[in-house]
C-alpha cells in the first residue's frame, strides 16, 4: 500500500514514473473488467488506455490515495460502457416485473470451478451489461436502469434471465463433459 501512496502523489504532480507505476499497479485488473464488459481484448483495450488517459487527466479530482482503484476502477466501468452505447445496439426486452418471478436464490451454490472469461464471452450483452453492474458493481435496478437507459423492469428481468442463462449454460457444460466421460469408458 506505500507503493500505492506515493505513486499516487507522484502521478498527481504529472511525474511520468509515478503514472507508469499506476498503469502497472492495475492495468491487467483494469483490462478484465473492461472486457467482461465489452468481449473484445481489443476494444478493451482502447478503454484500458482511453481510461488511465482520462484518470491522469482527472487524477486531482481523486483526494486520497486508498479510494485510487475505486475511482479508477468507476472511470472504466463508465467507459465501458459508453463505448458499448456508440458501438452497439442492444436490445432489451421490457418485461413486466410480476412476469419475472421467483429467483432461484441457491443458483450461486451450484457454480464451483467456473471460467468467468469463457462465460462473459459467449452471454447476450445485454444479460451481461445488467450481471456485471448488479453484481460487480453492486448497483441496484434503479441505477441500473438510469445507466442503461432502460427501465427498473428490463433490469430486473435481465438480471433474473442472465442468471438462468448462466445455470443453462454451466448445466450443458457439465452435461457435455459427462457425454465425453461416458464416450472414454
Amino acid at each position: 500500500m506505500k507503493n500505492l501512496e506515493e505513486n499516487f502523489k507522484l502521478a498527481k504532480k504529472q511525474d511520468r514514473r509515478g503514472q507508469k507505476a499506476l498503469y502497472d499497479m492495475f492495468s491487467a485488473k483494469m483490462l478484465a473488467i473492461a472486457n467482461s464488459y465489452v468481449n473484445n481484448l481489443h476494444d478493451a483495450e482502447d478503454i484500458l488506455m482511453n481510461s488511465f488517459f482520462t484518470c491522469f487527466s482527472k487524477i486531482d479530482e481523486c483526494k486520497e490515495w486508498k479510494s485510487f482503484p475505486f475511482w479508477l476502477r468507476k472511470i472504466v466501468v463508465n467507459n465501458s460502457i459508453n463505448f458499448i452505447r456508440k458501438s452497439k445496439n442492444i436490445l432489451y426486452k421490457d418485461v413486466e416485473v410480476n412476469e419475472i418471478g421467483d429467483l432461484e436464490d441457491n443458483w450461486e451454490d451450484e457454480i464451483e470451478e467456473i471460467n468467468m472469461d469463457e462465460i462473459f464471452s459467449k452471454m447476450p450483452d445485454g444479460y451481461r451489461l445488467v450481471f456485471n453492474l448488479y453484481v460487480f458493481e453492486e448497483k441496484k435496478h434503479q441505477e441500473i436502469a438510469e445507466i442503461l437507459n432502460i427501465s427498473e423492469g428490463t433490469s430486473k428481468s435481465q438480471l433474473s434471465k442472465s442468471k438462468k442463462w448462466i445455470a443453462d449454460y454451466l448445466k450443458a457444460k457439465e452435461n457435455g463433459k459427462k457425454n465425453n466421460e461416458t464416450v472414454k469408458i
